[in-house]
């Protein structure tokens, strides 16, 4: 049995077991590993190398619209959480708390951030006082608890790793802005950096962030039809504001309360790239935000001049891409192999019949097209196959979402749909909350979001649950 043949095996099949195939791929593509604490994970290099390509992609972005990154402290004293209600309320279950220092019980208990508004707040009322101190456009790259009873990985742990940005703003309609700029921010990452097509829109108000007066949300849907909020922004209004005390001198010499956003990605999205776009041979990775976009194959490397060529494609390569030469002892299957299970976008294999012809195989990742490439045409053609890579990765994701959409306009129809055909589906709703449990109830579904005005769509005139008149079309789906 060849190396290839034998890893491939080690593989369970997406249409066998997509939770087994999923857990198979982490592990085996060397993302991460699993820790001695409980609902924890190891980010390992290659999977980490993902994470910071991500990050430095929308750190870019955040920075080009003037954003600030900082570095708020890890734990939040009980009062300060419970100065927002709502807000605590909705992350109470999922909170850590610190109650000893050594042998000493701490005199007031200090909870590990499950997220940073209350702590932006804070500073945000020491430091602002006039509207010339405003907009404030923070972010900050960290990590977060919630003791999350069921842990998946990258999709759900008890640590996360995630940026949240949170900005004051003068008025209502900048702070509004801001939450819809931001959205359409990872919109566009999510699409033309990571080749996943994505749907927008508010969620409603039972699947809202905790304290927000309106989150919107990207959503993506995944190989085996369910649904991955993959990235969120959160209008506050004043709230948080008026909750601690963070007040203005404004432009009439007036006192008056900044209006608030955050907004945020975190690691599950790693989840989501193998969930969209993996095989049964592995990951295949977007060229953006691959660790090595390149791998270059010595064949017969102990024949005269295979190595020296190799490292002189790679020297060719190293300045415009992110790229690796295999010369290790293992078989060319077996690296063949390997380097489809990590998901290289491109790989080339240089033999002495190549060097002979000034020529190298390219293999896509993507599609495992083989073609014969000049080697002195190299960089242009390896530019323009990871672009061509990048489309037809989105080309082929998008295609799979339309497919998995489905309308349904009276109840039997909806749970018809929910049981026997994955995705999402399009219904009306009257805005009625008992509706929205009752779908959930019977269908197993929880509402996606509502998506924007321009792309809502008359399906019927009536609520999908109660027949009464409808208010609003919305995406319903199984969501991880």
């Amino acid at each position: 049995m060849s190396g290839k043949n034998k890893l491939v095996e080690e593989i369970t099949a997406r249409d066998d077991d997509f939770a087994k195939w999923y857990t198979d791929i982490v592990k085996k593509a060397e993302l991460m590993d699993y820790s001695g604490v409980k609902g924890c994970m190891i980010i390992r290099p290659y999977g980490f190398a993902m994470w910071e390509n991500i990050k430095e992609i929308l750190d870019k972005k955040f920075k080009d619209l003037g954003h600030e990154n900082v570095a708020m402290p890890l734990l939040i004293p009980e009062n300060l959480l419970q100065k927002e209600k709502d807000h605590i309320e909705g992350f109470a279950p999922e909170v850590a708390w610190v109650t000893e220092c050594g042998n000493e019980k701490l005199t007031e208990r200090l909870c590990i951030r499950p997220t940073s508004e209350t702590l932006f707040c804070e500073h945000y009322s020491r430091i602002i006082k006039s509207y010339r101190d405003l907009p404030k456009l923070y972010n900050q790259w960290c990590s977060i608890i919630r003791w999350e009873k069921t842990s998946r990985p990258f999709l759900r742990s008890v640590e996360i790793f995630w940026q949240e940005g949170h900005t004051v703003h003068e008025t209502s309609e900048e702070a509004k802005q801001e939450t819809q700029n931001m959205l359409n921010v990872y919109a566009d990452f999510f699409e033309n950096c990571l080749s996943i097509p994505v749907i927008l829109g508010k969620k409603t108000p039972k699947e809202k962030f905790s304290g927000a007066e309106d989150t919107y949300t990207v959503e993506a849907l995944m190989y085996d039809g369910k649904a991955l909020q993959s990235a969120t922004s959160h209008y506050f209004s004043d709230k948080f504001s008026r909750a601690f005390d963070i007040t203005f001198r404004d432009r009439q010499n007036g006192v008056s309360y900044p209006f608030a956003t955050s907004w945020g990605i975190a690691t599950r999205v790693i989840g989501g790239i193998i969930m969209v776009h993996g095989d049964d041979s592995g990951l295949v990775l977007p060229p953006l935000i691959a660790p090595i976009q390149v791998v270059i194959i010595p064949i017969s490397k102990h024949r005269e001049g295979v190595l020296d060529k190799a490292r002189e494609i790679f020297d060719i390569l190293r300045e415009d891409f992110r790229v690796k030469i295999d010369d290790s002892d293992q078989s060319p299957g077996w690296k063949f192999s390997e380097y489809e299970m990590k998901g290289v976008p491109v790989r080339l294999e240089i033999g002495p019949r190549d060097i002979e012809n000034d020529q190298c195989v390219l293999v896509r990742r993507d599609n495992m097209e083989k073609s014969f490439v000049k080697i002195s045409k190299l960089k242009d053609l390896v530019f323009n196959e990871l672009s061509k890579i990048k489309s037809n990765m989105y080309k082929n994701a998008q295609k799979r979402l339309k497919s998995m959409i489905n309308v349904a306009r009276n109840l039997d129809e909806f749970i018809e749909i929910s049981k026997k055909k994955p995705g999402l589906i399009k219904a009306m709703w009257c805005k009625d909350e008992v509706c929205e449990n009752k779908l959930r109830e019977v269908a197993g579904v929880t509402s996606r979001c509502i998506p924007f005005e321009k792309e809502q769509e008359k399906i019927s005139t009536e609520c999908v649950c109660c027949g009464r008149p409808c208010k609003a079309m919305v995406y319903w789906g199984k969501a991880y």
